[in-house]
């Protein structure tokens, strides 16, 4: 299992940091579809993760609470159940839940796990060979539903509950409804984070009685959408507070182009919607302490970059050529990421530079990045098997890296491969464009087309001709903070406003 670094703790005697007005302390519980290393297929898990280890070393109480799919056993077979099995009655039946722990207590935040065996032990999180599991409505409602009826038993008093995404989007929901009279429901406060506003869940009209939602709220307002049950939109509709993972996104959310078919429902929210820039564990994030990297290098002496690189050319069989530039790639195979404009740029990837791609995703990409390999086997690296070393490794050997993406809420690789000194060509959206100065960390593109994507890649390749302006950029985005203790001291703020919110309720 990937090592977890512990961030430095707050005192033992701090007093609490979230209380009501009353002065009673609250618990902080994240209630999330992914959260590493247990169950992850891109960002979201690391950022639950993150934020809600820094929390817990700010002083807050936090716990986690996530679906027990067979990757978790596979991360962890050593799981004991949280008192007996109990019943979640939804849609007009009662389907039985049980809830697990690790049997040996780590350090930082309480982790629980739901179990239903039919709905979370399979192959994948969301579905199987790029096609979503047809249950996946019935699925996370169940898991929503499960987590708030298992609250008692996982933290008393006080709590603000902290949604992450559509998948958890209806823990407000039934929060405010089927539960309203709940004692749950009188002494919780909600947040919902929206790390990506492409996914939705966007589900025919029955679904709302199937889960077990009263038809009164299937209105324009609340949760339809265009003749669709929207999860998130529902969340949107009934959560105390909303956040998202960047200041740029907050903006866009609230616009034609960036709202994805929601911005009338962002900009209603007014104020209660804020965007707070995602962190890095930037320990683990360190080239000067990497463990996984061949050799390990800082700002100031850098030769341990050159070794990194060699070591990455001989893996993927490209020639050891210290003075080529090595453009790098990681992530999901998927649009979003901005592959069609790498393909659509035939010059960029004719000429003498080198290129290595690593992830998997939609297999249209997996197959043109494939035969762009067979074809240049000198140049160009391909590999679709993920690992966490190999990611490492690929930040430390890179040159330059590449995030062209469609769109992009907040984005991590930017700034890991900042800290590792191979600056980014990124388009001027979302998260990219808060984390990369351009000319001075990395470089922009604002246009969502192959020509500007590969007139800020010349820029870059006319920059790395020079070795004294390439080590400045390399220099600049190694210092950069990107740590959580910022993010965190922000999301401190929204709870508290989402608490002042909840109690006038």
């Amino acid at each position: 299992m990937a090592t977890v670094h512990e961030p430095a703790r707050a005192p033992a005697d701090a007093s609490p940091p979230l209380i009501t007005a009353a002065g009673e302390p609250v618990s902080v519980v994240h209630v999330t579809a992914e959260y590493f290393p247990y169950a992850r297929t891109g960002g979201l898990a690391e950022a639950v993760s993150g934020l809600a280890q820094f929390q817990q070393a700010a002083g807050l109480d936090v716990t986690v609470v996530l679906p027990l799919y067979r990757t978790v056993r596979d991360a962890e077979p050593d799981l004991e159940p949280v008192g007996p099995p109990f019943l979640v009655p939804i849609g007009g039946r009662a389907e039985e839940a049980r809830i697990f722990r690790v049997a040996r207590r780590r350090a930082g935040p309480r982790v629980f796990f739901v179990e239903h065996l039919d709905y979370f032990n399979r192959p994948g999180i969301y579905g199987e060979n790029a096609v979503d599991y047809p249950d996946n409505a019935r699925r996370f409602a169940f898991f929503a539903l499960a987590a708030l009826t298992a609250l008692p038993r996982l933290v008393a008093g006080p709590v603000l509950l902290h949604a992450h995404d559509w998948h958890t989007a209806l823990v407000p929901v039934y929060l405010r409804t089927t539960l309203a009279r709940d004692r749950v429901a009188d002494s919780a406060t909600t947040v919902l984070s929206v790390h990506n506003p492409g996914y939705q869940g966007h589900f025919p009209p029955e679904t709302v009685p199937d889960v077990g939602l009263p038809w009164e709220i299937y209105n324009w307002r609340q949760l339809e959408w265009y003749g669709k049950a929207n999860f998130l939109k529902g969340g949107l509709a009934f959560t105390d507070f909303v956040t998202t993972v960047s200041p740029t996104q907050a903006r866009e959310l609230r616009t034609p182009g960036g709202g994805f078919g929601l911005h009338d429902v962002f900009t209603a929210l007014g104020d209660r919607l804020v965007g707070i820039l995602n962190g890095i564990d930037q320990r683990e994030w360190d080239p000067s302490t990497d463990a996984q990297i061949t050799a390990r290098y800082s700002a100031q002496q850098l030769d341990g970059k050159r070794r990194c690189k060699a070591a990455l050319q001989r893996s993927f069989g490209l020639p050891q050529r210290r003075k080529v530039p090595l453009f790098g790639m990681t992530g999901r195979l998927v649009t979003q990421k901005g592959l069609d404009l790498i393909l659509g740029a035939p010059d960029l990837l004719a000429g003498d530079a080198q290129f290595v791609f690593l992830g998997s995703g939609e297999q249209r990409y997996e197959q043109a990045l494939v035969e762009l390999a067979l074809s240049a086997p000198n140049r160009i690296g391909v590999q679709l098997d993920f690992s966490d070393r190999l990611e490492h490794r690929l930040m430390a050997g890179a040159d330059i890296f590449l995030m062209p993406s469609l769109y992009e809420p907040c984005g991590l690789t930017q700034m890991r491969s900042q800290r590792y000194g191979a600056p980014p060509i990124v388009r001027c959206v979302g998260g990219l464009r808060d984390t990369v100065e351009d000319g001075v960390t990395g470089f922009w593109f604002d246009a969502y087309t192959p020509a500007a994507f590969s007139e800020a890649a010349h820029r870059a390749l006319d920059c790395y001709a020079d070795p004294a302006r390439w080590q400045a950029l390399m220099r600049n985005g190694m210092a950069a903070d990107f740590s959580w203790e910022r993010s965190v001291a922000t999301y401190l703020d929204v709870y508290r406003r989402a608490l002042s919110r909840s109690g006038s309720r």
